[in-house]
């Protein structure tokens, strides 16, 4: 069974599989009894090829348009006097109808822009004022909606419960049966009279139908949880300006005419033009599979839904929403492309279409036997020429036997369960605070080995104050310092210019400050020195700006000052940016050499406050001459500093038991992080992260090591310090491939893409993490928590064990059954389970029996065995051994009625209902009892032992 799984099934990985890989497996499972439910959830092959071949029309569109642009030049003054708004959008103030705006911005259209008056033009004419946004009340609200349309994308219809119905009865065999009941049934009636005649007719139909519901309500179920937990994937959140206010609002509520204010990370969530921004950088593959970045500006203002910004920050003018942007008609197509299988999907299909085919022999040789027993005693009794209506039954009923036997031999419901576990597991995992985008993700995480983890926000609250400061070569436990004019002015400068963040006024009047927690904390520090935002940003003009990243760990910007004269800020990483300055600002305000004692005394502080657990950052600046420009790079070095503040980030309640937890589960929890090392190690230490044999190793370092170095040291890190993204992708690919770790990793930024895309399981932040991020994972942290982390692997290892019982417990109904009617037939001529008691068994294991073995909640007991791990056995020797036990006791039943004075030649119909209540019960009880200690070593206990 193995080699046939491996040389059919395999392949398939928990993600990213190949099209040639899925196909493989469907050819093999060609032979079904009902294709409708068995394929329900797996991709649908043919409806991605689709997508693919949109993507790439998507692309030949945009190389069209640039072809035709000389041409849509000569025809402009054409195109002018051609132009018509409908009267609808004139009557209510609209200058521009739906379609002419979406064509503009699909079409990559400047001359049509420039028909409209440029962006500002545009925006005029959508009744929208590019610095404040939309204003309206509610009934402008849904004149505009209804005009223009609402940003939701069309979605597949919730199939009704009688689709499902529809579906269950395609079962080939059960049409079969159904076949055989209508003729039972004439048969009975017409040899034994009604209502005796029309019992076992009736019986079949009546099984058939409770089958088929009680399926039908199974399926309808699950079919409900997806689309649940499919609603809150798609909930994205985006700050807008509307009314004057900047707030963050849902990505459906967005209209033509909103301003959009976009981020590194953020999904561009509908077609829109620029507005202003610096270094804006757009991922267009997801639209046109062009891997290549564009630069979007004043030039190429063109953002399209869907698309992802990679680098910068912008403001953004809505011009289209929902169906008609080219986004919204590729995920129209994507929808029905549905979810890649799971490998334990995959590997299940393969066992029930093994069995199946076993199944299927023993239902051909279990009715030759039944039929030659048949034909032998009428030979004896010298009437083989002689059939009456009950012999024409007798033919009937081996018949529906021997089908029946098929019902149960293929374990249609084995890959069903598999669903039903996850969908049961994801639903409460979202209870718990983890959104699961990848089916598969559920069962890899129970065999997580590795957890590879942010710092910040995860390990820690991402609540951060600055509570220690080194400004002017001054240190203070104070945030408010006595600072000398002139620098103070300078620091605040650099705090309110050089931020990602922003101070607005909410529509209460309440103050609130936007941006990372990074950017609060430093905010508020400079609020609290007595600073006012809107003044400082005012009173300068930003000319470049370059964000923050985690490869550079440092942001700047180029003001041009009211004085004149132009400064350029920096801030980032403590020693990145000490390592750019040459001079430094003294106690007394003056700008002094920063020689080796200043810079040892610096040095100093920095792992002073990083020993205390704070995140040290440095703030610098340098004067430029005043012919620098926005293509003019921001300077690497000859900063001056201002000083070093320390920010305290919290360790997260519950984090150093869910470590330790983790640590008796088997699972290895690694810190990667781009701080200081100190810090890190300080934090590490406080969750129970770094022990003593622990290595904790600074991502230059770890890139200088050798092959050989790597592999003797990779096995021992248990802290990376200033990481990149780059030391976090090749510390994943070592513990996989190399060391055949199963790996998880957590991630917030853009440049954790590719690492949550190495990974096992990639892990995004819910609180923290851009889109980019949530796009590449696998699961989503709604609260950005490590215990929530441990609790996805519990639910991953409850998900294995519930699976596997199942397996287990259908397994080993399935060839028992099959052995007892069989072994029967053989012997006696006679079957002692019917076909409505063999219907009876295929409906508690196909639906009961999941429902009752695959959706057990995780206990306690789960994270004290050893993870499976990449090569565990799924189908274990306990398995074949519980299969044995079975047997026994059925036949051990069947021992007690004979010790009652019955024959083994003669039972009737009820102690067949005797032997078949046995085989169900007894199997749920062995499939309980050998999980309840079962570990990877496939050791049994001494209780299971007596059980047997």
């Amino acid at each position: 069974m193995e080699s046939y799984l491996n040389e059919k099934f395999a392949g398939v990985k928990p993600k990213h599989s190949l099209e040639e890989v899925l196909q493989r497996w469907r050819d093999a499972c060609r032979l079904v009894k009902n294709p409708k439910r068995r394929f329900r959830f797996t991709a649908n092959i043919q409806k991605r090829n689709e997508a693919a071949a949109m993507r790439r029309a998507n692309q030949d569109l945009r190389v069209a348009v640039l072809v035709s642009k000389v041409a849509i030049h000569l025809l402009n003054g054409a195109e002018a006097s051609s132009h018509v708004v409908p009267d609808e959008f004139k009557a209510n103030g609209f200058g521009v109808n739906a379609d002419d705006a979406g064509a503009i911005v699909e079409g990559h259209d400047p001359e049509k822009l420039k028909l409209y008056g440029g962006v500002d033009g545009l925006a005029a004419k959508l009744k929208t004022c590019t610095t404040n946004g939309l204003a309206m009340d509610d009934k402008e609200l849904t004149c505009r909606q209804q005009l223009y349309g609402t940003n939701e994308f069309v979605e597949r219809e919730q199939r009704s419960f009688w689709v499902f119905v529809f579906e269950a009865l395609q079962d080939m065999t059960l049409m079969v049966l159904a076949v055989c009941a209508f003729v039972s049934l004439i048969v009975g009636i017409a040899t034994e009279g009604w209502p005796m005649g029309a019992h076992d007719g009736l019986g079949i139909v009546a099984s058939i139908l409770l089958v088929v519901f009680v399926t039908a309500t199974s399926d309808y179920r699950q079919s409900l949880q997806f689309r649940d937990l499919d609603k809150e994937k798609k909930k994205i959140s985006i700050q807008v300006t509307r009314n004057g206010y900047r707030q963050k609002l849902s990505i459906y509520e967005l209209l033509p005419g909103d301003i959009v204010h976009l981020a590194i990370g953020d999904q561009v969530p509908a077609d829109g033009l620029f507005l202003s921004g610096f270094a804006v950088s757009i991922d267009e593959s997801s639209l046109t599979g062009e891997s290549e970045p564009v630069k979007v500006n004043t030039e190429n203002p063109y953002l399209m839904s869907g698309t992802k910004v990679q680098d910068g920050s912008c403001k953004m003018l809505v011009v289209t929403v929902g169906m008609r942007t080219q986004w919204g008609k590729l995920m129209a197509t994507l929808s029905e492309g549905g979810n890649d299988e799971t490998p334990l999907q995959v590997k299940l299909n393969g066992v029930a279409t093994i069995i199946g085919k076993i199944g299927l022999v023993f239902a051909v040789v279990t009715f030759a036997v039944l039929v030659q027993k048949l034909f032998a005693s009428k030979i004896i009794e010298g009437s083989q020429w002689s059939w009456s209506g009950d012999d024409a039954l007798m033919l009937l009923e081996y018949f529906a036997i021997a089908v029946t036997i098929v019902v149960v031999a293929v374990p249609e419901g084995l890959p069903l369960a598999v669903t039903l576990s996850l969908a049961f597991a994801m639903k409460k995992m979202m209870n718990d605070k983890a959104l699961v985008r990848n089916l598969a993700a559920c069962e890899t995480m129970g065999s997580a080995t590795t957890i590879c983890s942010d710092k910040t926000g995860t390990l820690t609250t991402n609540h951060m104050t600055v509570v220690k400061s080194c400004i002017c070569m001054n240190v203070s436990n104070q945030a408010a310092l006595d600072i000398p004019e002139g620098a103070k002015k300078i620091l605040i400068q650099s705090i309110f210019t050089n931020t990602g963040g922003e101070v607005v006024v909410s529509k209460d009047g309440i103050r609130e400050i936007l941006g990372s927690p990074t950017d609060t904390a430093i905010l508020e520090f400079g609020l609290s020195l007595g600073g006012d935002f809107q003044t400082e940003r005012g009173s300068t003009k930003v000319i470049r700006v370059e964000p923050f990243n985690s490869t550079k760990k440092q942001m700047g910007v180029v003001l041009e000052l009211p004085e004149g004269g132009v400064r350029a800020h920096c801030k980032g990483a403590s020693e990145i940016v000490l390592a750019a300055c040459d001079k430094v600002i003294n106690e007394n305000g003056e700008v002094v050499t920063l020689d080796d004692e200043l810079l040892s005394y610096l040095k100093s502080t920095i792992d002073t406050l990083a020993g205390e657990a704070l995140r040290t950052l440095c703030l610098a600046y340098m004067d430029l001459e005043s012919d620098v420009s926005a293509d003019t790079p921001i300077p690497s070095s000859g900063y001056t500093c201002i000083g070093i503040v320390g920010i305290k980030d919290p360790v997260r309640p519950g984090v150093k038991e869910s470590v330790a937890l983790c640590r008796s589960a088997g699972i290895t929890v690694r810190m990667v992080t781009g701080d200081n090392i100190n810090t890190a190690k300080a934090i590490a230490r406080e969750c129970g992260i770094l022990t003593d044999d622990g290595i904790a190793i600074e991502g230059p370092d770890f890139r200088e090591k050798t092959m050989e170095e790597l592999l003797e040291i990779i096995p021992k890190i248990q802290v990376m310090a200033r990481s990149s993204p780059l030391d976090k992708h090749t510390l994943v690919k070592h513990l996989r491939t190399t060391f055949g770790e199963v790996v998880a990793v957590t991630g917030d930024g853009t440049n954790d893409a590719p690492a949550l895309h190495e990974a096992d399981i990639g892990l995004a932040m819910g609180i923290a993490g851009t889109e980019v991020a949530k796009e590449s994972a696998d699961v989503i942290i709604l609260d950005d928590n490590f215990s929530t982390i441990v609790t996805v692997a519990k639910w991953g290892r409850s998900v294995y064990v519930n699976i596997q019982k199942f397996v287990q417990f259908q397994l080993t109904v399935n060839i028992v059954a099959l052995i007892v009617n069989f072994t029967s037939a053989c012997l006696t001529g006679t079957a002692p389970l019917t076909a409505v008691q063999l219907l009876w068994v295929n409906m508690i294991m196909d639906t009961l029996g999941a429902l009752a073995l695959a959706t057990e909640p995780p206990n306690d007991e789960l994270m004290k065995r050893a993870p499976v791990g990449r090569k565990g056995n799924f189908i274990s020797n306990v398995m074949w051994r519980n299969i044995f036990g079975q047997a026994v006791y059925q036949f051990a039943v069947i021992w007690l009625l004979q010790s009652k004075g019955k024959s083994f030649f003669s039972l009737d119909g009820d102690d067949s209902d005797l032997i078949l209540n046995t085989l169900i019960f007894n199997s749920f009880v062995f499939c309980q009892l050998f999980n309840e200690k079962h570990t990877i070593d496939d050791t049994i206990s001494e209780k299971e032992e007596l059980a047997i």
